[in-house]
């Protein structure tokens, strides 16, 4: 039997504020190939074609083409998983996208503000929360599956329940599977994890350095409020989660506003400012 540890860390930014939900009844999954369990086209009642990106839940990548990004996110969860194989760990990406496409074979629906969900900046796409036709909240089901790990943007839920509640939720439901060794959970070295997450920390540690050498220039500052995950990441002082932070406590105003967000004081938001500005419509 495996040892199981106390589970480590919910890498999970609240959404602060958001934009009204719309609710978009008997929609459609439209099978692609790029797309993978958390993130997939859909057909939404009035006709028009929409790439969705699921609130609280990341699954595994299996898509690694194009620059390094994507390798860099599945090298990433791999560790978070505490998995030895990289190609063994990618297996359960392809298994979460299968699951999810059995769970929208029927017409389900979505929840959203329509919130800019790019991690690429190179393809649109929107956050939504997804209800299957039997009435399951899709993320909370990839993780209980211990198909998607609980991370990323979080925001209130449709039925009301805060952000921070369902963050909290989200953790027990990833702590259930990962006791009982569901999904990748199954495959996790419990002895070793600690040092595969060690490693993951020292690399960002060792990455966040290297940028901190760069030198801000104003004529290449992105919008805080449209700026992709990836893009924002590029950016000294900021991870994936102050990434996911700034993009769910959108939309700003001005600059200050990003002392709002969690993970952002005085001292960082000093490093990060020459390299974002504030668009006006």
């Amino acid at each position: 039997m495996r040892k199981i540890f106390p589970l480590l860390f919910l890498a999970i930014a609240p959404l602060l504020t958001g934009a009204e939900i719309t609710k978009l009844s008997n929609c459609v999954l439209i099978p692609s190939e790029w797309a993978d369990g958390d993130s997939f086209s859909v057909r939404l009642p009035d006709g028009k074609v929409q790439t969705i990106r699921l609130y609280g839940a990341d699954c595994i990548e299996i898509h690694l083409q194009g620059d390094d990004s994507n390798a860099r996110r599945l090298r990433d969860q791999r560790r978070y998983f505490g998995i030895d194989d990289i190609l063994t760990a990618k297996t359960f990406g392809e298994a979460a996208k299968a699951e999810t496409c059995k769970q929208l074979s029927k017409p389900f629906t979505v929840y959203t503000s329509f919130a800019d969900g790019r991690g690429d900046g190179r393809f649109s796409r929107i956050y939504g929360f997804v209800e299957t036709a039997d009435g399951k909240n899709l993320s909370e089901w990839l993780v209980t599956q211990g198909l998607a790990r609980a991370f990323g943007v979080v925001r209130q839920l449709p039925s009301g329940i805060a952000g921070n509640e369902w963050k909290a939720q989200l953790a027990d439901l990833e702590l259930t599977a990962a006791r009982s060794g569901r999904g990748a959970w199954g495959e996790t070295d419990w002895e070793k994890l600690p040092k595969i997450r060690k490693e993951a920390r020292d690399e960002i540690a060792e990455i966040e350095a290297a940028k901190g050498h760069l030198k801000a220039d104003p004529a290449h500052a992105i919008d805080t409020n449209t700026a992709a995950r990836d893009q924002l990441m590029t950016i000294p002082s900021i991870g994936e989660k102050t990434a996911d932070a700034i993009i769910g406590a959108r939309p700003y105003k001005m600059i200050q506003d990003l002392l709002r967000v969690e993970g952002i004081g005085p001292v960082s938001f000093k490093k990060i400012e020459p390299f974002l500005i504030i668009k006006t419509p």
